[in-house]
């Protein structure tokens, strides 16, 4: 698990360096990565964080200095610390431009919230976690550019550990306090439906509830140890087709995921790893033990190593390292 996350930051690493003319080591840039979430233990939880964290360290392994801005921290007190670098994880908040920095406006959730204004606001680079929006969003003097969002390689590997969380068909999230679809169709499915996840007590019996939080640490576990994943979307991100996070985790994990369908379909490099339903009967055939149609454990293997090539953070760090150089050099 080690060696391979190794090799590909590595690769990685060789990859910016061509790409750059140069050693991205010799010349570091500061970075912020603003997130919308609160500087509160609450915010401690948020996916944006571990989103943002994940990002840093993979920016950091190609010699970069990388800050990680919440919300009520978003303006460092230091004044000596400039920012070469803003990447606006676009979230509750609408971003605030950083003066002097390269601005990269970074949507991966919630296209709704993103008014054509905010859009036109001088950014430096726009990038969406979903092609299809991107492409529609865009016009001749605005481009919107597409950048999904990643995964952990180091963390989400299908190598079983002594501490993975055996499961049947797995869900991990909160309730939002609505029935959310897919967990309501898994039980009308008759499905041995585990949920990790607060607020659900509320619309399914209590034997399905195993906790109601499951700790970041332990996700990449327990997608390696479910026999089925369940992954949905916000309703804004279907229609537009912004690709989950859980499915480039559970995906590198090793895991079998049945999902709900977006607009433009999810990443040939899924494989067969993920299916979409569209039926409590069509459901209930893809969640049944000894379900055909699904990919061998060779085959999931191989289809995680596409992830951890493709879609790995220390890609995405990469991209947006050599965009920033691009921009600071067009201002030159």
């Amino acid at each position: 698990m080690i060696s391979r996350a190794r090799n590909l930051v590595n690769a990685a690493r060789s990859r910016a360096k061509r790409a750059l003319g140069g050693s991205p080591v010799e010349a570091p840039l500061s970075w912020a990565i603003k997130v919308p979430a609160p500087d509160s233990p609450e915010g401690d939880v948020w996916g944006d964080v571990f989103y943002a964290e994940d990002l840093a360290r993979a920016l950091r392994r190609l010699g970069q200095t990388v800050y990680v801005d919440r919300w009520e921290t978003r303006t460092r007190p230091d004044p000596s610390v400039q920012d070469d670098v803003a990447v606006h994880l676009r979230g509750f908040h609408r971003p605030e431009l950083v003066d002097g920095a390269v601005n990269i406006l970074w949507i991966i959730s919630h296209p709704d919230w993103v008014s054509e204004e905010e859009l036109d606001l001088p950014f430096d680079l726009r990038l969406a976690a979903s092609v299809p929006w991107a492409a529609v969003m865009s016009r001749p003097d605005r481009e919107i550019r597409p950048l999904l969002q990643a995964t952990n390689v180091e963390r989400f590997t299908p190598e079983v550990q002594p501490s993975d969380l055996e499961s049947g068909v797995l869900f991990v999230g909160r309730s939002r306090n609505i029935f959310r679809p897919i967990v309501r169709d898994s039980i009308a499915a008759g499905a041995d439906l585990e949920v990790y996840g607060d607020l659900w007590e509320q619309f399914i019996d209590e034997r399905h509830i195993k906790a109601e939080y499951l700790d970041n640490a332990a996700a990449p576990g327990a997608y390696r140890g479910a026999r089925i994943v369940l992954n949905d979307h916000w309703d804004d991100m279907a229609q537009h087709g912004f690709v989950s996070n859980r499915l480039f985790d559970a995906v590198a994990a090793g895991a079998l995921v049945v999902s709900d369908a977006i607009t433009g379909g999810f990443p040939v490099e899924f494989g067969g790893s993920v299916r979409t339903y569209a039926s409590v009967d069509e459901l209930r055939e893809l969640l049944a033990e000894g379900a055909s149609g699904w990919p061998t454990p060779e085959e999931r293997a191989a289809t995680s190593r596409k992830v951890a090539e493709f879609h790995s953070f220390d890609a995405r760090a990469m991209t947006l390292l050599v965009s920033a150089r691009e921009a600071l050099a067009a201002r030159a």
